[in-house]
């Protein structure tokens, strides 16, 4: 194996296992590299009394302190860019760019946290004479971190650094598929000095997360994934009386009128649904076509049909999941939609291994068929193209989405452009912007079945979740002057 065997990281320290281990295998070869254990209950108890034995320490630290720590981790991460991102690109498939990508976001996502001491200051004021009341964020406690796949750096930076910001203990599952980018993360954080027990990771698969939805030592679970699983950690936490947010699934819709600019509107779509290899929630996944856009699609299918799976276009996360995918385009091309590009024939080079999960970008074109696209969400560069008539019947189709991560327009008219952004139903709104993630301090989140739970997972708006407001009313001395409240 390329790497050492999984281990959890309880407590300052990786624990060896003895329960069942699978294998963690390279989408890019198939090969084996690591194994990983399917930890229990048990193992997450662990990690719980571990955290929750830190956590006096850590949440009296000021935050001041505590962020200079992660200030450390920081630029300990910006040391180890590429070592990080080849770990990536083997364990995830990413081409080696967008794994240098994704490190860069949990730099920028750690720098956020950094300035907590600056955002989450609380307020005072003299609400009487010699009457003051105060507000201040404290936090929560221990609470949990369950990760995908497909971000398997940058989502857990999502969480970790902004809950550990506030005076939390945090114990972390990250995807039993990609393991082995969690446990660098780990060996950094120790390396910056962050006190044992503040951070834990515990490996597994569905044992783990019910764990961290029972465990009454837990306060809040934060959830990244598909939207079924999303639902049912959401019900599960919550039934157990915990803060959850749970972020699912996703079906972003593009609505491409014929003034989009061609280059500009092809170039970015096809960017967004190849990027990845269509792998993450906030891809290009329909384009609604209003009006004659043919040009347009033309112009798109030469641009995706650059992505070359091996050079410019990584893996599918798992031979599974790969099927999955040839069974969607299948089912598709049955039902008579028309396949502009199909990714399941692309001429692999030296630099796509045969034994690799490739498949190449695909456009399914159903404007012609009386078939109704399925309203499933598609993990993979598969793009399709549906027609409207008007914007006002695109927004109508967008609003039957059960998702609502992310909504585009592709215009230049500025009030269709506004129009779009005012009355799409989803939480972050791209204008000729094929992936509209919001940067920092900006926050990150959708609504509908994208989104379970209140707030958002990044950003300013993150601070709510992982902390609790404590006011403070106090008076000192009897006031000569007074009033009501006095």
């Amino acid at each position: 194996m390329k790497y050492q065997e999984v281990k959890n990281f309880i407590n300052g320290e990786f624990s060896p296992c003895t329960n069942k281990r699978i294998d963690v295998d390279s989408p890019l070869t198939g090969e084996i590299i690591s194994t990983v254990p399917l930890s229990t209950y048990s193992d997450v108890d662990k990690a719980v009394i571990a955290a929750k034995n830190a956590f006096p320490a850590w949440s009296g630290m000021t935050s001041k302190m505590r962020s200079q720590i992660l200030y450390t981790y920081r630029q300990i991460v910006e040391q180890n860019v590429e070592s990080l991102a080849a770990i990536i690109h083997e364990e995830n498939g990413k081409t080696m760019d967008e794994a240098i990508a994704e490190v860069r976001k949990s730099i920028e996502l750690t720098e956020f946290a950094c300035s907590v001491p600056q955002i989450a200051t609380g307020e005072v004021l003299e609400v009487s004479v010699g009457v003051e009341c105060r507000s201040e964020f404290a936090p929560l406690g221990v609470v949990a971190s369950i990760n995908p796949f497909n971000f398997p750096h940058m989502v857990p930076h999502w969480t970790v650094p902004n809950a550990i910001a506030l005076g939390n203990c945090i114990v972390m599952k990250p995807s039993e598929l990609t393991p082995v980018t969690a446990m660098k993360m780990a060996e950094m954080l120790k390396q910056a000095g962050l006190p044992d027990g503040v951070f834990n990771i515990v490996n597994g698969a569905k044992e783990v997360v019910e764990a961290f939805c029972d465990h009454p030592d837990i306060k809040a679970v934060s959830f990244v994934g598909s939207t079924p699983v999303a639902q049912i950690v959401y019900r599960r936490a919550t039934s157990n009386l915990k803060r959850c947010l749970a972020l699912g699934g996703a079906k972003n819709h593009l609505i491409v009128l014929p003034d989009a600019n061609l280059e500009l509107s092809a170039s970015d779509i096809a960017a967004s649904m190849c990027g990845s290899a269509g792998q993450r929630c906030m891809a290009a996944s329909v384009m609604i076509a209003v009006g004659n856009v043919n040009p347009i699609i033309d112009r798109l299918c030469l641009e995706a049909s650059k992505f070359i799976p091996g050079v410019k276009m990584p893996p599918i996360i798992s031979r599974q999941s790969r099927e999955n995918l040839i069974k969607y385009i299948n089912d598709a091309e049955l039902k008579g939609a028309k396949l502009l590009v199909d990714g399941r024939k692309f001429g692999a080079d030296d630099t796509a291994d045969p034994n690799g999960y490739y498949l190449g970008p695909t456009i399914i074109d159903w404007r012609e068929t009386d078939a109704k696209m399925p309203e499933s969400e598609v993990f993979g560069p598969v793009f399709e193209i549906i027609s409207a008539k008007s914007v006002e019947e695109a927004l109508s189709i967008q609003h039957e989405s059960p998702f609502g991560n992310a909504a585009s327009a592709f215009t230049q008219n500025g009030a269709i452009a506004k129009m779009v952004a005012q009355n799409a139903s989803a939480g972050m709104i791209g204008i000729n912007i094929g992936v509209p993630v919001p940067r920092e301090p900006f926050s990150f989140g959708g609504w509908n079945a994208s989104k379970f739970g209140a707030g958002d997972i990044t950003g300013r708006s993150s601070l709510g979740f992982w902390s609790q407001l404590k006011k403070v009313t106090s008076k000192w001395a009897k006031q000569e002057i007074t009033d009501w409240m006095s």
